[in-house]
């Protein structure tokens, strides 16, 4: 008597929640080609590098203008103590699995392909767009530091996006006069062709502009203190005025600045060309998250103390508030020299990051696999460095900051409940597995918080953001559906041979034995078995 089939609907679930076994993705990422050259210094500054940028010197004054008044420094604050609490979760997940995935591959081993595909494609979202919000940003103090040192006027037409987003309305309207935003445009394009050089060269760069920023911001917290007004402070809580304002205003205003803490999630994409990963990530996490979240605590208490939060609604608020008082016009060439050097070093972290997450995926067959190789010489994901580029030029060229801003913060609050509830379910799943920092206090202690915390400021969000997520989410499973489900390689092993394999170069997907695949050995089998098993 033939055994009963198994009905179609059960496969399909069996395949949606099929783990990638932690066993094979930490052979496939201890044998890379990736070059390790970062140290602990290296990646505090990459955190450091993506975090303080258009956190201080853009979002720090739409947020204080349009949502929490100077109660933004609040925001800040609970910003900082929930990505705290995620910040340990990363450091727990990112010793365990030091790979370039981020919370992709931590999703893949713990929640199954489908949850892991949608946060991967929800950091595609994440990184992409919060590059371009930053390359906005840069334009516009590009085009302030030229007209305080040089008295040169850019036109409108070829510095700004040609649509504007109203906060009142919560709609789309025409930017007259603007055409492209051709700064922006320029410098995404020159971070990526520096990436494809090497991380060895970007990380060198990175390290000089990191030491530039910080000094510059220590500049104005000192030099700007002196003209604080203590009535600019009052009322610390405006009262709420249609979508802004008030309690909730201070939840919006931190789900809104919650862009400026994704850094340490950076540091975890550099995981494979780390010299000691499992021993230097949890201090590249929360090293760079701790120097941060002071740093942008003092200056937006100093930045809403020296005008009122009502005219900060610009995209270069330190230099604008500056204007508003004498004998300041060296220091505002100081701070906008600084916040080109600092946004610059925060496109070249966030275009990291984001193609090593498609490179990653495309190695497990959920992308076409021309995304999943080297540069033959330069050791780097070159083609999905080249495409994420391109795209953050586009969106950089043509969306205004606010609305850019607003969509990778929610991609971000959704990674942090993921990677929270990663790490329970791999403490249950691995007891045994070797890390390199462990969450204090149990499974429980702060990644529950961690996870609702973030849940509730994503809900408090404007509906029309939150629509954005869905709409892209929805096109992410469209996607799956039509391409990863039938490539991946964990579904559908039997369509990757030994050719396919060996077409990524890398002996970190071979066994070291026969040369063989993992997954064609068998080696695999069972650990997806024992997932997704009767």
């Amino acid at each position: 008597m033939e055994p009963e089939q198994e009905p179609w609907w059960r496969r399909i679930i069996r395949r949606l929640i099929a783990r990638k076994p932690l066993e094979v993705i930490l052979h496939e990422g201890g044998r890379t080609q990736m070059k390790r050259t970062l140290g602990r210094i290296d990646l505090i500054a990459i955190g450091i590098g993506a975090i303080v940028g258009t956190g201080i010197f853009v979002l720090t004054g739409i947020a204080a203008a349009e949502n929490a008044g100077p109660a933004v420094i609040v925001s800040f604050l609970i910003a900082g103590v929930v990505s705290g609490l995620s910040a340990f979760s990363y450091s727990e997940m990112s010793s365990m699995v030091p790979i370039s995935g981020s919370a992709y591959t931590y999703t893949y081993a713990t929640m199954g392909e489908l949850l892991g595909w949608i946060i991967g494609w929800d950091l595609i979202l994440e990184y992409l767009v919060g590059a371009a919000t930053v390359a906005v940003g840069w334009s516009a103090y590009v085009v302030t530091f030229f007209s305080d040192v040089f008295n040169v006027e850019f036109t409108k037409k070829t510095t700004q996006a040609p649509v504007l987003w109203d906060n009142n309305d919560m709609a789309f309207k025409v930017n007259h006069g603007a055409y492209l935003n051709i700064p922006a445009i320029f410098i995404s394009l020159l971070v990526t062709a520096l990436l494809v050089l090497g991380i060895k060269q970007a990380s060198w760069v990175n390290r000089v502009v990191v030491v530039v920023k910080i000094v510059v911001i220590l500049l104005f917290i000192f030099g700007a203190c002196r003209y604080v007004d203590q009535s600019n402070y009052h009322p610390f809580v405006p009262p709420r005025q249609g979508n802004s304002y008030g309690a909730r205003g201070v939840f919006k205003g931190t789900q809104r600045v919650f862009f400026a803490y994704i850094g340490f999630d950076a540091v975890s994409t550099a995981a494979q060309e780390a010299r000691n990963p499992q021993r230097d990530l949890p201090w590249g996490i929360c090293g760079s998250l701790s120097i941060c979240t002071v740093l942008y605590i003092a200056v937006s208490t100093v930045l809403c103390g020296i005008i009122s939060y009502k005219e900060l609604d610009v995209a270069s608020p330190l230099t604008f508030a500056l204007q508003a008082h004498p004998n300041t016009r060296w220091l505002r060439i100081l701070i906008e020299l600084g916040a080109i050097c600092g946004l610059t070093s925060v496109i070249l972290i966030l275009l990291l990051g984001q193609p090593r997450i498609f490179f990653t995926m495309a190695r497990d067959g959920l992308f076409p696999r021309i995304f999943g190789r080297l540069h033959h010489r330069f050791k780097t994901p070159y083609l999905p460095t080249i495409a994420s580029g391109i795209v953050c030029a586009v969106l950089a060229g043509v969306l205004p900051v606010d609305i850019l801003g607003d969509m990778t913060s929610v991609g971000t609050l959704l990674a942090f409940i993921l990677v929270n509830i990663g790490v329970i379910i791999m403490r249950f799943l691995h007891p045994g597995a070797q890390r390199g920092f462990r969450v204090p206090g149990g499974p429980f202690l702060i990644p529950i918080p961690g996870a609702a915390i973030a849940l509730v400021v994503l809900v408090l969000s404007d509906g029309p953001t939150i629509y954005r997520l869905f709409i892209w989410l929805a096109i992410g499973l469209v996607v799956y559906a039509a391409f990863g489900y039938r490539h991946s390689r964990v579904g559908n092993p039997e369509k990757w041979s030994e050719e396919d394999i060996a077409y990524f170069q890398d002996s970190g997907m071979l066994d070291g034995s026969d040369g063989s695949s993992i997954a064609q050995s068998g080696k695999a089998e069972q650990p997806f078995e024992d997932v997704v098993g009767e």
